[in-house]
């Protein structure tokens, strides 16, 4: 043991040595500089979501629906999924919703699962709530004749 104490006390040294000196709190200076954080004057415009009503027509083939409904205070987490609540296949009759479509319940290789599939959990990565909004971005495209 007495070989190794003074390499042990070395190492001890050389980390306290490397350790970061304390800052006081005058040297901090925050990314905002010394200006105060206040307030907003008012509160931001939130967009306004359409009424619970029928959903849109779809534009093309493969074209998740969109939301028909508010979903402020849905929780959708790697724990629970509030769509599943009305959307399921247990569920969807009672509640008067669409069912979740078939193509959810198969993986990436197309192999059908007994449940949904883990990329097509998080709903809202591709359906999004109807909203009564300008577009941002001028819009030529028409569906497909066959479509319409």
């Amino acid at each position: 043991m007495k070989k190794h104490t003074p390499l042990i006390l070395m190492s001890i040294v050389g980390c306290l040595a490397i350790l970061p000196r304390t800052v006081s709190a005058q040297e901090l200076q925050s990314l905002r500089g010394a200006r105060e954080i206040t307030a907003p004057s008012q509160a931001p415009e939130v967009e306004k979501l359409l009424p619970d009503q029928k959903p849109i027509k779809r534009d093309f083939v493969q074209q998740p629906p969109l939301i028909p409904h508010k979903i402020d205070a849905y929780i959708i987490d790697k724990n629970y999924n509030k769509c599943l609540s009305c959307h399921s296949w247990a569920n969807y009759k009672s509640a008067g919703a669409t069912k979740i479509s078939p193509a959810h319940f198969t993986d990436r290789n197309g192999k059908e699962l007994g449940n949904l599939a883990p990329r097509r959990y998080f709903c809202t990565q591709c359906h999004v709530v109807q909203t009564d909004v300008e577009p941002l971005v001028e819009n030529t495209f028409q569906p497909l004749p066959a479509l319409k």
